[in-house]
C-alpha cells in the first residue's frame, strides 16, 4: 500500500498484521480523492475509523492543511503512528485513541471539519450510526463513506461504485464556519 499522489506519491505506507482490516484499494482512494480534488486545498480532514491513515494521509499529500485520525484497535494504531513517523506528518496531525462512533456524536458544531472520511467494517451497521450523528450537526462540509456496494445508505448523497465497494459523498447545506476561539478569552 502507498500514497497514490501529491507530495508523498509513491511512498509506501506500514499496515497491521489484522484480518480485520480491510485498507482501501489505492484504485478506490484515488479515485475518491480525485473527486474531492477542489475541496482538499487546505481542509481540516478528520479520518474516522482511521486503520493505516491512508485517507487522512493521501488528504494531506494533496493538500490538506490537518487531519485527525480516529482509530481504537492497537494493531492500526500501531501502523498509523509509523506512518505518521515516515512522512514526518506529525505537525498536521492529531490521533486519537477513542472509539469512532461516540467522538463523532460529540461533535456538536456545525462545520468543525472540511471532510469526514468514514470506513468502518463493511458488515457493520457503525456506519449508519455515523451518518446519523453528521446528519444532525453537519460536523463536516464533505462527508465521504467508504462501504460496501450491497450496503444502502440515506438518501442525499453521491454515490460511485468500485466493484463491491461503494463511495457516497454527501454535502452540508452552506453554512459559515465556525470562527476560531480567541486567543484573548
Amino acid at each position: 500500500m502507498r500514497i497514490v499522489a501529491g507530495k508523498w506519491a509513491g511512498r509506501d505506507l506500514t499496515s497491521p498484521n489484522d484480518f480485520r482490516v480491510h485498507p482501501t484499494a489505492e484504485k478506490v482512494r484515488a479515485a475518491m480523492l480525485d473527486l474531492l480534488a477542489r475541496d482538499l486545498k487546505d481542509a481540516r480532514v478528520l479520518d474516522l475509523f482511521a486503520g493505516t491513515g491512508a485517507l487522512g494521509l493521501e488528504a494531506l499529500s494533496r493538500g490538506a492543511r490537518s487531519a485527525d485520525f480516529v482509530e481504537t484497535r492497537p494493531a492500526s494504531l500501531h501502523a498509523l503512528k509509523a506512518n505518521v513517523a515516515a512522512l514526518r506528518a506529525r505537525d498536521g496531525t492529531r490521533i486519537f485513541k477513542r472509539d469512532a462512533l461516540p467522538f463523532a456524536a460529540a461533535l456538536t458544531t456545525t462545520g468543525v471539519y472540511d471532510i469526514c472520511f468514514c470506513d468502518p467494517p463493511y458488515e457493520s451497521r457503525m456506519l449508519d450510526r455515523v451518518i446519523e450523528s453528521w446528519q444532525a450537526t453537519h460536523f463536516a462540509r464533505i462527508f465521504v463513506a467508504e462501504h460496501a456496494a450491497a450496503h444502502p445508505l440515506p438518501g442525499g448523497g453521491r454515490r460511485y461504485e468500485y466493484g463491491d465497494t461503494a463511495v457516497t459523498v454527501y454535502r452540508a447545506p452552506a453554512v459559515s464556519r465556525p470562527a476560531p476561539p480567541s486567543a484573548n478569552g
